[in-house]
């Protein structure tokens, strides 16, 4: 299957290098290059991409606003948002989650690993580059409350579902989590899907949000709680 891309950057020179970089790698093609963030959301409704690849700091529209009103204008299928950036501090981070974004990269990633990040999200996973690490999600979590996500009544999930809530908001994949609990990856895609319909959310990575927002994970010194 090909994976549609657009490509949102101010910057002309990284823009082009994205669009050859995945104008050359298979099983890519791309639909669209913005120069902002409004270009970014127009795009989006004309081209529907399965990945759109967004810039933080745009002139006209923010990167992280961009990524709010496309995601909302697309709630039926949505594309999957990676926030690519110079900046690579926890607030962008939490902020670009807590908004539907499906994976956070910095611009000095190699190609090879931009590339594979993309495969990933398109696949339905979330993904943080390794130094950005998931403490720094609980950090910012424990001090901040994002405005986009607001507390979650978790009381309508039921257990089983609560449980998937707090294994996704470890990082466990579907496989990951359908070895813990003992259950089919099918069925486990299954409670994911009504979590994240109960509670109202776009995307796999505002679940992570969630989980640590609504108090179902307690920050930690910096190790996940399996």
């Amino acid at each position: 299957m090909t994976i549609r891309v657009l490509v949102a950057d101010d910057q002309a020179l990284i823009r082009a290098g994205l669009v050859a970089l995945f104008t050359a790698a298979p099983g890519f093609e791309v639909v669209g290059e913005a120069a902002d963030g409004e270009q970014a959301v127009a795009l989006a409704a004309e081209t529907t991409p399965d990945v759109i690849l967004m810039d933080i700091r745009m002139p006209v529209l923010d990167g992280i606003a961009a990524t709010r009103r496309i995601l909302r204008e697309h709630r039926e299928d949505p594309p999957r948002v990676v926030v690519l950036t110079t900046f690579d501090l926890p607030e962008y981070v939490y902020t670009a989650l807590g908004e539907g974004a499906s994976g956070f990269l910095v611009k000095d990633t190699p190609p090879e690993r931009i590339i594979s990040a993309v495969r990933t999200i398109a696949a339905g996973d979330i993904l943080i580059a390794p130094h950005i690490t998931h403490r720094l999600i609980e950090t910012y979590a424990s001090h901040h409350r994002a405005t986009a996500v607001g507390a979650p009544q978790l009381a309508v999930l039921t257990a089983r579902e609560t449980e998937v809530l707090r294994l996704v908001g470890n990082g466990l994949t579907n496989g990951q989590i359908a070895q813990r609990l003992v259950l089919s990856e099918a069925t486990v895609k299954t409670h994911v899907k009504r979590t994240m319909g109960k509670l109202g959310l776009s995307s796999r990575a505002q679940a992570v949000v969630v989980a640590y927002e609504s108090g179902l994970i307690v920050p930690t010194s910096g190790k996940q709680v399996n």
